[in-house]
């Protein structure tokens, strides 16, 4: 099996105009869209198909819920680059948890179709309080480092500008997972922010400890965001109203 979890931390550090900087630990669940039927069979506490403490919903990923997640990847990556991905297609994602979902960003690994090598990224990235997603597709480059420059065209947080330029590094999905994303204005780095996660298998073991040592991890992502927001709003940060909503 393919699907695994991972689990580390994520680091946040902004150098203009404010210095801040913090950590968290955290895990998140690696599946092949594949294996969805039968990751979590057997698992009380965890499940695919039905409401359960940790529970992969359809409907809280992207595209129409009647349309399975696969297919809505492969039409949306041949959509944005002429290119049908035709190997497995593997989500980084947080489930609902207690009944509670949020994704800051998830990651879809679309292989070749031996699974050996990253063709393309997908960055689904969602926003707070406003509710809403846009989705990066980065193609890879044969042989070449998974690196991305391109520019912002989604606002995720007030107190951060719409004219800056990303550059996302990713590592390929193995023992160890990272990725590292940095928002540039100007040539000026503003704010970057790093991932790095180690593989788990998926046993029962591993996960009871998830549910142990990371309880209602969404819930603790969701308060975390409001939590660094009040401390950046403290320090005086620049606010940035929604382009199109005029406010916060």
């Amino acid at each position: 099996m393919e699907s695994c979890l991972y689990e580390g931390a994520v680091w946040h550090r902004r150098h203009h105009p404010v210095t801040h900087w913090f950590q968290r630990r955290l895990f998140m669940v690696y599946l092949d869209l594949a294996e969805l039927d039968q990751v979590f069979r057997g698992r009380w506490l965890w499940s695919t198909t039905r409401p359960a403490l940790a529970w992969f919903r359809r409907g809280d990923q992207f595209g129409d819920p009647a349309v399975p997640l696969d297919t809505a990847v492969r039409d949306l990556v041949e959509a944005q680059t002429g290119t049908r991905p035709s190997g497995p297609i593997r989500l980084l994602t947080h489930l609902r948890y207690f009944g509670f979902v949020f994704n800051p960003v998830s990651f879809y690994y679309c292989y070749s179709p031996d699974g050996q090598q990253v063709e393309t990224v997908v960055a689904d990235v969602s926003n707070t309080p406003w509710g809403e997603r846009h989705l990066y597709v980065l193609p890879a480059q044969p042989g070449e480092a998974m690196r991305f420059k391109l520019r912002k065209v989604f606002h995720v947080s007030p107190f951060m500008p719409m004219d800056v330029d990303y550059d996302w590094r990713f590592t390929p999905p193995g023992r160890r997972l990272a990725v590292h994303m940095v928002n540039q204005r100007e040539g000026s780095r503003l704010f970057e922010a790093t991932l790095v996660l180690s593989r788990r298998a998926i046993d029962g073991r591993s996960l009871r400890r998830m549910l142990w040592r990371h309880p209602a991890m969404t819930m603790m992502v969701f308060a975390g965001i409001y939590t660094e927001a009040f401390r950046l709003w403290r320090k005086r940060t620049p606010f940035y109203a929604h382009p199109r909503h005029g406010s916060a």
